[in-house]
């Protein structure tokens, strides 16, 4: 307010004829500001004013005072038209926890008017428990864009802050911007768009889809990646073997390669090599002729080699193939030829091999458990997938591509995700990766019955981290709240196996070893291991730079700096 008032010379008297001499008076200098005086009419009603020469005149406590009363109306003129024109809902209480001030804006918000409410206490208005500003004036708790719900029909966005003098609440002032039409807008659209969805998922159905990444769902920069080796892939004819841990999507990325490198009518022949008897495999693979066995079909059989001829032959889980049969395989891959079971005319393999697994590879041939050679005919080019841990920021994207897929099979309609939920996708570790998503949002979509997802929904494993495990996760994950102990620290008998590669041409090993454990060696450790050659990897796909990586990441340089030092990098 000192702004507001006048100059001190503003104010003098020369009637020094009116004045009681009797009285003890000060005098000061005409250069005094009239702030610097006020303390000075402690003993007398009027100053002197004298500089070298003779006296001026004299200032009057009660000008001082009508002064001071004018800046104080013109102040209060300005903070009220300033109020009124933001153009929010502002509302401030005093210490007392009564209405202070109320605002035209406040006014149309919570229809409520001025002269009801200002000096009423808040309470008496509005339930304690949805008043922010009376949370504000309790705790001193300050908001910014907060989401605030003032009644059951109302939802805002609330700043709200202390009013403090001396160092103590005096009271509380909140600003509400009305949001309820966008909620209900928002809500509208969200209702329109999922049956939009409906029939785009529909007609989908109906029509082949062109675009080989489509059902690729994600836009990370680690999927990218992927999508950008994909298409180098695309050039060539060269054996593919995709690397990840199970749950990712293997098969997806193989069959976008497939897609890509091959016509529209090439066939795709996928074959799980976990999931064949090791008595049928070799005829599952190569085919029989008729008679070969008993039981066998009489016209024979066609092997998964032939009915691939022309396209691509996908060999899921090529760890799990037994011994016996990856020698022969390894003859396909070198000649390109091969005889079905019990025949003797040699057939030509016109396809091309894509390969898949979640095992270290390297780990089995060490233990005799797969071919040497055939490994390095397989791993002409590989392709890491990334974990889910890795990619949190195509949680989101995954998630609505799900509940389109189960509203249409379920015929649900869901209306709401609420944040709480999507916060608590974000903070899970995904040890299942994409296909654990799924099957929680098919949960999701079965459970909810009245279009609105709720919290108590999502299995235990999602709802029971604590907040420390929260914040501990955090660190691991990097791309959202997510993290592991930094105390855990990457042990080198797990790390000395495996040497750093790139995406495109990794010979050594494996990282996606989540499935075999060795012994002495917990699952953190192993965990640890494989995050520690994955940062190794796109470390030095950022030519070093760890700005950058951090930046392709979506994290801070400190949490960036934090994982490498746990992880002894």
């Amino acid at each position: 307010m000192k702004h507001l008032l006048p100059e001190l010379m503003s104010l003098l008297r020369t009637d020094m004829d009116v004045l009681d001499t009797d009285l003890s008076t000060l005098t000061i200098p005409s250069s005094t500001s009239l702030v610097d005086a006020f303390s000075l009419f402690d003993t007398s009603s009027y100053l002197f004013i004298q500089d070298d020469g003779p006296l001026l005149g004299y200032i009057a406590v009660s000008d001082v005072l009508h002064a001071m009363m004018h800046a104080h109306r013109l102040i209060e003129a300005y903070f009220e038209t300033t109020l009124e024109t933001a153009g929010s809902a502002l509302t401030l209480i005093n210490e007392d926890a009564k209405v202070a001030y109320w605002t035209t804006g406040a006014e149309h918000v919570f229809s409520i008017s001025k002269k009801d409410i200002i000096g009423q206490p808040a309470a008496d208005f509005f339930p304690p428990d949805r008043l922010q500003s009376l949370k504000t004036l309790y705790t001193g708790e300050t908001v910014y864009r907060k989401q605030h719900q003032p009644r059951p029909d109302l939802f805002a966005l609330i700043n709200a802050r202390p009013v403090q003098l001396d160092g103590h609440i005096v009271g509380a002032v909140a600003a509400e911007v009305d949001i309820t039409t966008e909620i209900r807008l928002h809500q509208e659209l969200l209702h329109m768009t999922s049956k939009v969805q409906h029939l785009e998922k529909a007609v989908a159905r109906l029509r082949p889809e062109l675009d080989p990444f489509a059902r690729i769902k994600g836009s990370s920069p680690v999927i990218k990646q992927c999508m950008e080796t994909i298409r180098k892939i695309s050039t060539t004819s060269a054996t593919v073997l995709i690397l990840g841990e199970s749950g990712t999507g293997k098969e997806l990325f193989a069959k976008a390669i497939h897609d890509l490198r091959e016509m529209q009518t090439a066939p795709f022949i996928a074959i799980n090599c976990g999931a064949i008897p090791a008595s049928l495999f070799e005829s599952e693979l190569f085919g029989y002729e008729k008679g070969a066995f008993s039981g066998a079909d009489p016209k024979g059989k066609k092997g998964k080699i032939e009915l691939a001829e022309g396209g691509t032959l996908f060999l899921d889980e090529i760890g799990e193939m037994p011994l016996e049969l990856q020698v022969k395989l390894l003859r396909v891959l070198q000649e390109k030829s091969y005889f079905p079971v019990g025949g003797t005319r040699m057939k030509q393999a016109n396809c091309r091999i894509i390969a898949a697994t979640n095992q270290n590879l390297m780990s089995m041939i060490a233990r005799n458990q797969f071919r040497e050679d055939l490994y390095y005919r397989l791993n002409v080019i590989n392709l890491v997938i990334p974990p889910l841990r890795m990619r949190k920021e195509d949680i989101y994207e995954l998630t609505q591509t799900f509940l389109q897929e189960f509203s249409l099979l379920y015929n649900r309609h869901i209306e709401l995700v609420p944040p709480e939920v999507f916060k608590l996708l974000f903070q899970y570790d995904w040890p299942g990766n994409v296909r654990e998503l799924r099957n929680v949002i098919e949960r999701l979509t079965i459970l909810t019955t009245d279009g609105e997802v709720k919290q108590e929904y999502l299995p235990d494993t999602l709802t029971s981290l604590t907040m420390q495990e929260q914040s501990e996760v955090q660190l691991t994950s990097g791309i959202h709240p997510h993290a592991n102990s930094e105390n855990q620290q990457r042990p080198d008998s797990a790390g000395a196996e495996q040497e750093p590669r790139t995406v495109a041409n990794m010979d050594e090993s494996d990282p996606s070893d989540t499935s075999e454990l060795v012994s002495n060696v917990t699952y953190q450790q192993k965990l640890d291991t494989y995050e520690a050659q994955l940062l190794i990897q796109y470390l030095e796909a950022a030519g070093g730079n760890k700005r950058t990586l951090a930046k392709q990441l979506g994290i801070s340089r400190a949490t960036l700096y934090n994982r490498m030092k746990r992880l002894g990098l």
